[in-house]
């Protein structure tokens, strides 16, 4: 399992899901002025001014289909390393659809739906239902972050050796084998990603993908960018209107990473996160949470000793069962998918529904194919944070992260050592920087509820982007991201990207 501080796989359990999650981006400037459909062609890097795009009609991405005749795709360059902006260069990939309404066209709306390592280009078309109100003003656009799928994406391993390591790799390890075999394993996949990635892996850092935001944005000819971040997506957000104030437009950031939280902390806010969202999943079906936390510490036991199994063949061990009991709680459409699972092994005392909904969280297909999303999710995050913490001091965390989570802390605790162990490029920074003085207003959306980012962190984002620009927003409810499932966040979203209006600081939705 890798839940971490980013919710990597919201996207993955299904598009339905996604789109009611509020899986988008978007926005213009505050004001006619900051249209991208007039005025002269902004500077690029360096005072050199961005080439314009190609659109042409887009091919299937990999494992997928091609989006429908409303769609094209094209390329942006981006320097690999903007210290060296006349060295080697990367191509950015993106997607889009044109307002409909083209005679009331605000600008572009660029879209980040979370990992990181989610592609943009591949979810944007399956996704563009939600967004059909905004559509009608602006040109939606998705793209994939570098190191990401069609930008250069980072793999680090095949299917065989990713399907090796999830049946032998014990993720909360209790012997001395089983946690040289962790630690083991997280440093051959990062070794295999310097090995299969090339020079572009040192430079997938989310400070360099909010640079290439702005390419995009002087490509598309905005004077401002318009912009909705998505979990994941609102790291970026914040580090984008901390680069680039000035060219700020409406900004909405819905599911939000706590930007003040390092990797250990992010990991104690999901432990909170997730066991909040199990404690409302068992009260929702009238069952004491303490008594269902228990119910599962058992079971989860027990399958680490003898794992469960399936119809396929394979089985299912702890972790896997883990990621299972994690994958529903991003939703709370979705609670009755574990309610069938649990009540499968308790019945046949066989594990195939929580394998499928573990499968669909790693990426697996029915042929046992992986995608490359947790490769890149891997390297980005990587590349951002300095902390490399070691077994020892995991093992310190155990206690603490116990108490938070009897079922899904101690993974956690663990996930602080294995995720960056060993890795071959040094990590950027402690936390992200979002402070953004000057900037316009930027709508923050937090939700009371949310397992993967916990609200608190909207509260801190808001803080950090500082007075008169954080504007808080909060939905009372369950759910990881607001728009879509909330009747009156999406109002007051919509509101303020169409219309300009700012809601009050500390709004609530109930």
């Amino acid at each position: 399992m890798r839940a971490h501080e980013r919710a990597r796989r919201a996207v993955a359990l299904a598009v339905a899901g996604l789109l009611t999650t509020g899986l988008l981006a978007g926005c213009d400037a505050p004001g006619p002025s900051s249209s991208g459909s007039s005025g002269s062609s902004p500077s690029g890097p360096q005072g050199t001014a961005s080439a314009q795009p190609v659109w042409e009609r887009c091919q299937a991405p990999e494992g997928g289909s091609a989006p429908g005749s409303a769609w094209r795709c094209a390329t942006v360059d981006v320097p690999l390393d903007y210290a060296k902006p006349d060295g080697a260069t990367l191509s950015v990939a993106l997607i889009r659809k044109q307002a409909t309404d083209k005679s009331r066209r605000l600008g572009s709306m660029l879209f980040n739906f979370g990992g990181p390592g989610g592609s943009g280009v591949g979810i944007l078309p399956r996704a563009a239902v939600a967004y059909g109100r905004l559509n009608t003003r602006y040109d939606l656009v998705g793209f994939d972050p570098r190191g990401v799928a069609a930008s250069s994406g980072v793999r680090c391993r095949g299917d065989a050796e990713q399907e090796k390591a999830y049946r032998e790799v014990d993720m909360t390890p209790d012997t001395p084998a089983e946690e040289a075999a962790f630690m083991d394993d997280g440093a051959d996949f990062g070794a295999g990603c310097a090995r299969l990635s090339g020079p572009v892996l040192a430079h997938v850092g989310t400070a360099n993908a909010a640079r290439d935001m702005d390419a995009i944005r002087r490509a598309l000819g905005d004077r401002t960018l318009s912009y909705f971040g998505v979990s994941y997506g609102t790291e970026l957000g914040g580090t984008y209107a901390h680069l680039f104030p000035e060219h700020v437009g409406r900004i909405v950031l819905d599911a939000v990473v706590d930007p003040t939280a390092d990797a250990v902390g992010h990991a104690r806010n999901q432990a909170i996160g997730f066991q909040r969202a199990l404690d409302n999943y068992f009260t929702d079906r009238g069952e004491a949470p303490e008594a269902g936390t228990r119910r599962l510490e058992e079971l989860l036991r027990r399958i680490d000793e003898e794992p469960l199994p399936t119809s396929s063949g394979r089985e299912l061990n702890e972790s896997l069962a883990v990621t299972g009991i994690v994958a529903p709680l991003y939703s709370k459409r979705n609670w009755p998918s574990l309610t069938a699972a649990l009540a499968e092994i308790g019945a046949e005392g066989t594990g195939d529904r929580l394998l499928a909904l573990a499968d669909s969280y790693n990426g697996r297909d029915a042929k046992g194919r992986y995608d490359t999303q947790s490769h890149s999710q891997r390297a980005i995050s990587c590349a951002d944070t300095k902390a490399r913490p070691t077994a020892e001091e995991a093992r310190a965390l155990l206690p603490e992260f116990r108490e938070l989570s009897p079922v899904f802390g101690p993974f956690l605790a663990w996930d602080t050592a294995g995720w960056c162990a060993g890795w071959p490029v040094d990590g950027e920074r402690d936390t992200p920087e979002a402070s953004a003085p000057g900037s316009p207003p930027v709508l923050v959306v937090g939700t009371t509820g949310d397992p993967a980012t916990p609200y608190e962190g909207a509260r801190r984002m808001a803080d950090e982007l500082g007075e008169d620009v954080g504007v808080l927003l909060t939905n009372k409810g369950e759910g990881h991201g607001a728009y879509g499932e909330s009747r009156c966040v999406t109002s007051l979203v919509d509101a303020y990207f169409l219309d300009g209006e700012v809601p009050a600081d500390g709004r609530t939705c109930p």
